[in-house]
């Protein structure tokens, strides 16, 4: 009777332990039987540097909504008042104004942004250049109203002697530019948006929040992850419309690769005039946009800053010397070329390189796929047209006669009621021979 009431003690306490462990616990052991979800991220957006940005926070509930978008709002209008073209009163408008040939002061972080810029147009000899700012106004795709006018080769020639990144120095302690001719302009605009996204997870960080997402312009950076997991960015198929993601790439927080995305493609702005295409992208060495089948570049990068810049550097030169660049620097890269009208290659290097082995992957399936979809039709087809064969050889050994048509010889035979079977018209039948009796009519 005691092992009896012992084991049945057992069964309880088993029970017991069995429907709790099934139970959530808060952080202080106590059981949670309906515990909420986690909450959704929450979203801000706006626009910024010409154009939109949003930004995701997870967690960091101790910082109200108000805190979270005037934080944001501040540090973009921050790096606006440094860097846009599209502002008199920024600190690039005014440099590229100014004359002088001496020391032109500037904040930190301007001189920063400059300094690496410098860093990779030495690194592309040239390929990457922010002294591009004339040229990029000449093909109206600067601050003033679009024109949508191509330049002749003579104004291009002289407005190519006013740019060269040899021709601007830049100092960080005290930060400063100088020019080394009166005319030399800058233009950010390929690295500005990227380096604003550093600064927003930047300040954000600053305020206690570690899980976030911000955009600029299709600029990304990730801190952290939301509720379910690693951020995930998408990456746009070249010239689709809409909205069409060929590749959701997960943000692993502790990728060594980074946390920040920038794609640059020559799909997304840009005129055309007598049938050409001319893209905002233009080319420091030749003064025109550029003209090659590479569509879009995507880097990713430990900032943003650094993704946005090399993603431009790498469209300005074109594939075969992207790819060489990108894996001579060591860069995470997806480069997607037109190959044909809708049709694109993927080269990639680095964490980006699996996309681009899994897109020829899907190629080569589809392509095995289509022949052995096809290769069921044609044997059947075979086969049909083999039995029509036969039938028509047994209709001549039988009927004795020639073949008339498609119906095997049999096409004069006499049915029950008296008529025959159509022969395509060399022995017609009744119902044919009323129909050209009527059409003999008709002529006449």
């Amino acid at each position: 009777m005691m092992i009896s009431q012992t084991r049945r003690a057992m069964q309880f306490v088993a029970f017991c332990v069995c429907l709790t462990s099934l139970l959530p616990f808060d952080s202080a052991g106590r059981c949670s039987a309906q515990q909420s979800p986690p909450a959704a991220p929450r979203q801000f957006s706006g626009r910024t540097m010409g154009t939109t940005y949003m930004v995701k926070v997870a967690g960091a509930d101790s910082v109200d909504d108000d805190t979270l978008r005037l934080t944001i709002d501040g540090e973009l209008r921050s790096v606006s008042d440094q860097m846009s073209t599209y502002l008199k009163s920024s600190e690039i408008t005014g440099f590229n104004e100014s004359t002088s040939t001496d020391w032109y002061n500037v904040s930190p972080e301007f001189a920063h942004v400059v300094s690496v810029a410098q860093e990779i147009a030495v690194k592309t000899e040239g390929a990457f250049d922010v002294t591009v700012e004339p040229l990029v106004n000449a093909w109206s795709f600067g601050p003033d109203e679009r024109s949508n006018t191509v330049p002749d080769a003579a104004q291009i020639k002289t407005l190519l002697e006013s740019i060269g990144y040899s021709k601007l120095e830049v100092r960080q302690q005290p930060p400063a530019l100088r020019k080394s001719i009166p005319q030399l302009q800058i233009d950010l605009s390929s690295i500005a948006k990227g380096h604003g996204v550093d600064r927003v997870v930047q300040v954000l960080q600053e305020l206690g929040a570690e899980n976030v997402f911000v955009e600029i312009g299709g600029e990304v950076r990730t801190h952290g992850q939301k509720p379910s997991g690693a951020w995930r960015v998408g990456i746009q198929l070249p010239d689709a419309v809409g909205e069409s993601v060929m590749v959701a790439h997960a943000m692993q927080p502790t990728d060594p690769a980074g946390n920040a995305m920038a794609t640059s493609g020559d799909y997304r702005n840009f005129f055309t005039v007598d049938g050409k295409r001319y893209s905002h992208t233009i080319d420091p060495r030749t003064g025109s946009p550029v003209n090659h089948d590479l569509a879009s570049v995507t880097v990713v990068a430990k900032t943003c800053m650094e993704a946005d810049a090399w993603a431009t550097a790498l469209n300005v030169v074109g594939p075969g010397p992207a790819l060489a660049l990108a894996e001579q620097n060591q860069l995470n890269t997806l480069l997607v070329s037109r190959s044909q009208p809708e049709q694109y290659e993927m080269a990639g290097t680095g964490v980006l390189a699996q996309y681009a082995q899994t897109a020829a992957a899907a190629a080569d399936a589809t392509s095995k796929n289509w022949v052995s979809t096809l290769l069921p039709v044609v044997l059947l087809s075979f086969v049909v047209f083999a039995i029509i064969l036969f039938s028509m050889a047994i209709g001549v050994l039988f009927g004795r006669k020639s073949i008339s048509g498609s119906c095997g010889g049999l096409a004069s035979k006499t049915n029950e009621d008296g008529s025959t079977s159509c022969s395509l018209c060399s022995n017609p039948s009744d119902a044919c021979k009323e129909l050209r009796d009527k059409m003999a009519e008709s002529k006449h």
